[in-house]
């Protein structure tokens, strides 16, 4: 599995370890989502 960019370079089409992309794609890692273009823990 690929490791998420910290933050979305908003090119289109996405690329393949895009935090927005892998979110839609159910392929981020448990405890982290994407607000504003960025990666963010979930707080516990």
């Amino acid at each position: 599995m690929s490791k998420p960019k910290k933050k979305c370079c908003s090119d289109k089409p996405r690329c393949k370890n895009c935090p927005i992309r892998m979110l839609a794609e159910g392929r981020l890692p448990k405890g982290l989502t994407v607000k504003h273009r960025r990666l963010v823990k979930i707080a516990a």
